[in-house]
């Protein structure tokens, strides 16, 4: 006769496998055991109230607590959003202008910020302590002059 062609290692992983599912049947039947034994229970034992907290409870909330809501007070979706309203023409000094490379700064006479310009933006060629006019609109990058105009 030929020897058997189980390893050690397969007696032990069947051993494993044998184990885990006489472990699982045995939880199976505690589970069983003790829902028999707690019975049914009746609707009014199932029931759970939402306290002020969002909190689940048995007891019931007080009504005298009790927070009227308008349906129009609702909002369903995103939040609205603010825009703040910004003027349309500003006026500013070029704070440095790359001819070259086609690009600048404008520093903003009433914020202070320094604003990205284009070449590409602007309507005459401006240089670095030019006083210009522009309008503010939105870049890839953030904040951005378009439509610069030179006033001195």
């Amino acid at each position: 006769m030929g020897k058997s062609q189980q390893t050690f290692n397969k007696k032990e992983r069947e051993k494993k496998k044998a184990k885990k599912r006489k472990e699982k049947l045995e939880r199976r039947e505690q589970r069983k055991m003790e829902k028999e034994q707690a019975g049914k229970l009746s609707f009014e034992d199932q029931i759970m109230y939402l306290d002020a907290n969002g909190n689940l409870t048995k007891e019931k909330p007080d009504p005298t607590e009790k927070i009227e809501i308008k349906a129009e007070d609702i909002i369903l979706g995103a939040a609205p959003v603010q825009r703040e309203v910004i003027e349309t023409i500003r006026r500013g000094k070029v704070k440095y202008f790359n001819s070259d490379k086609g690009y600048g700064f404008i520093t903003d006479k009433a914020t202070k910020d320094s604003i990205f310009v284009h070449a590409n933006d602007s309507y005459d060629d401006i240089k670095e302590n030019h006083i210009v006019q522009y309008e503010m609109g939105q870049g890839p990058r953030g904040k951005k002059a378009i439509n610069v105009i030179q006033i001195k």
